[in-house]
């Protein structure tokens, strides 16, 4: 069965992909931080016996995994392609992860929270992704008895999640509209909204590939809905603004921006060896020249699973062996090389 994030973009939107959590305790536990190893090992237990039937819900095969028990590198791949989140990592107490086959739905067990929903697919589809986390959410509380306080909602770990424990975040592709002087400024505006935006990749100032998540700031007085239209409406914002100043410089400059794109698909068909921020770079410009018609290929071609692909964990996973440095450089060139379509 193909992941989600192999499924090609939508042409014409800069919106890569929209992700929904929702976090959720068990009344009868404390919350992680405060459980000793055997109460998570337990309640762990316990949750994946009241949820063996899951995949009821739509015939959907789903993948049971004690996390605690699994290599660090199949960790850090699941991270990289977005089925975990960074705390589950490192801990050593009893966690657990349900997970379709495609990966579009997932369940953390034991994280920060006891329980914490996700569903994700590619393209802008907040709503859909929110009524599937909330038909799961429905299934668990029907089996388990969550930490609810009439006055705040939903109790969670952080006081950032209290109330909906709603998450929803939408990944858009900002090639040039994050190079513009004041785009800080239009990052600062748009918080006051109440979004957040932040780089996905890169380290420091740096975002590898120009890809930025916009999710909601507050869980606690808003309802869902208001969540999921307010994130969409600003992901929808960003991403008209990128499409005009696309659009301005295919008209001032075509055979410039023609020239990016061809000289980026070069690189990445041809290379023997590419860093991840290369790779990433390169990625960028050949996501913007397919979305805006410049490049044209036989086949459908998820560039932002090229994108996943490429992140070390997935190199390593596929190599089955340890690789040095220069190693993984090659490694994610032949990857490249062997995957991308021919252009037309």
């Amino acid at each position: 069965m193909s992941k989600w994030y192999e499924e090609p973009g939508r042409p014409g939107s800069n919106v890569v992909y929209s992700r929904v959590r929702l976090v959720r305790n068990w009344r009868e536990y404390p919350f992680p931080g405060k459980m000793t190893k055997e109460q998570s090992a337990e309640m762990t237990g316990r949750l994946y016996e009241g949820l063996a039937g899951i995949g009821s819900l739509d015939g959907k095969n789903f993948r049971f995994a004690y996390l605690d028990r699994m290599a660090d590198l199949e960790k850090t791949a699941l991270f990289e392609r977005r089925a975990i989140n960074r705390s589950v990592l490192k801990k050593h107490a009893a966690s657990g992860l349900i997970l379709s086959e495609d990966e579009r739905e997932g369940i953390v067990l034991n994280g920060d929270d006891h329980i914490r929903i996700q569903t994700v697919d590619m393209g802008f589809c907040l709503e859909k992704l929110y009524q599937e986390a909330n038909r799961i959410d429905d299934y668990i509380g029907g089996r388990f008895d969550y930490s609810f306080d009439e006055k705040y909602g939903f109790l969670t770990s952080f006081p950032t999640n209290v109330g909906t424990g709603l998450r929803a975040s939408v990944v858009v592709h900002l090639p040039m509209l994050s190079r513009r002087k004041n785009f800080n400024s239009l990052v600062a505006d748009m918080a006051r909204f109440g979004t957040v935006i932040r780089g996905v990749y890169g380290d420091g100032g740096e975002n590898f590939g120009s890809l930025y998540q916009v999710s909601n700031q507050k869980t606690l007085g808003q309802t869902e809905k208001e969540i999921v239209d307010l994130v969409a409406k600003t992901a929808a914002e960003l991403d008209v603004q990128e499409r005009k100043l696309r659009s301005d410089a295919m008209a001032q400059r075509p055979l410039g921006r023609a020239d990016e794109t061809y000289k980026s698909y070069g690189v990445l068909k041809y290379a023997r060896r590419l860093t991840r921020k290369d790779a990433m770079e390169f990625l960028s410009q050949l996501m913007a020249g397919i979305n805006d018609g410049i490049l044209k290929s036989e086949t459908p071609c998820s560039v932002f699973g090229l994108m996943l692909g490429v992140q070390p964990a997935n190199l390593l996973s596929r190599a089955e062996k340890p690789l040095d440095k220069e190693e993984l450089d090659a490694a994610r060139a032949q990857f490249l090389r062997e995957r991308l379509p021919q252009i037309l």
